[in-house]
């Protein structure tokens, strides 16, 4: 006969939870206002700008570094006067025609290369050549072709953004797993079917990436093809406005134009973008 092993008696303790690990317990006002990510942002741009005061007094030379607010008090000028927002309008305008016209062709082109080993070996091909050369290397060829116009800058416009779009979609569907494909396939997707309900889905951090990454290419293409090339059918934007004021000796205005573009980049990039992800990529737990 054998001895059965004796029972342990049950009993619950009550646990309680450290101070410090308390759900009912507030962080401190500090704490909670430092967790607060436009605040920290908000606090680096105003260290920058303290900083730019400081060197701008040192330096005692409106010519050489004006003060920011000398070059605020140009900025409110010429946004009052109308001149500003008329460049800002021209510019924005030609660049977001390149931009949708170059990402509408880079989705094309990996769409192609998904697809075919033919449109595989056409994409490796073209961005081997054509995505080290620089956009603003082509504006001669540009006004040579399409004269003195928009036509020219949304040419070269087309040409920044296009490649690094492609190479970042083509990335991100080479990347989507092989049991999704199959999934779709199974459901009798395939081809520009197969490309949208599937690919492009899976696929979108990487795509959002090459639009960020192709909007910073195009606006820096822009000014830098603006301060070239100058006025588009006699009526210029951001670029020729830092060029003329430049010629002018107006730094402040010089300074004011480079600070538009700089708000400008941080618009996009904190209200367009970080929305579209929010709304997309990080409601669906595929991005942190």
């Amino acid at each position: 006969m054998s001895q059965q092993p004796p029972v342990r008696p049950e009993y619950q303790r009550e646990l309680s939870a450290p101070a410090a690990l308390r759900l009912d317990v507030p962080l401190p006002l500090a704490t909670r206002l430092w967790n607060q990510t436009w605040l920290r942002k908000t606090v680096i741009v105003a260290l920058l700008l303290v900083v730019w005061e400081v060197v701008a007094r040192l330096q005692n030379n409106d010519l050489m570094l004006p003060g920011v607010v000398q070059t605020l008090r140009a900025w409110v000028e010429d946004m009052q006067s109308g001149e500003l927002p008329g460049k800002i309008a021209n510019s924005l305008g030609t660049l977001l025609k390149g931009y949708l016209i170059g990402s509408v062709l880079a989705l094309l082109f990996s769409a192609l290369a998904i697809s075919t080993r033919f449109g595989r070996d056409l994409l490796s091909t073209l961005t081997a050549m054509l995505n080290p050369l620089p956009a603003i290397a082509l504006l001669p060829l540009a006004l040579l072709w399409f004269g003195l116009g928009k036509a020219s800058l949304i040419f070269v416009l087309v040409h920044s953004v296009m490649w690094p779009i492609a190479l970042n979609t083509w990335s991100g569907f080479t990347s989507v797993p092989e049991t999704l494909r199959m999934a779709g396939r199974n459901y009798g997707l395939s081809g520009p079917r197969l490309v949208l309900n599937i690919l492009i889905p899976a696929s979108l951090p990487s795509i959002i990436s090459g639009l960020k990454i192709g909007w910073a290419f195009a606006w820096r293409t822009l000014i830098a093809a603006e301060l070239v090339f100058g006025a588009s059918s006699g009526d210029g934007g951001l670029g020729w406005y830092i060029f003329q004021n430049r010629n002018e000796l107006f730094t402040d205005r010089v300074f004011a134009g480079l600070a538009t573009v700089i708000v400008i980049g941080l618009l996009v990039e904190g209200l367009v973008f970080a929305t579209l992800e929010k709304a997309t990529v990080k409601r669906w737990g595929m991005q942190r």
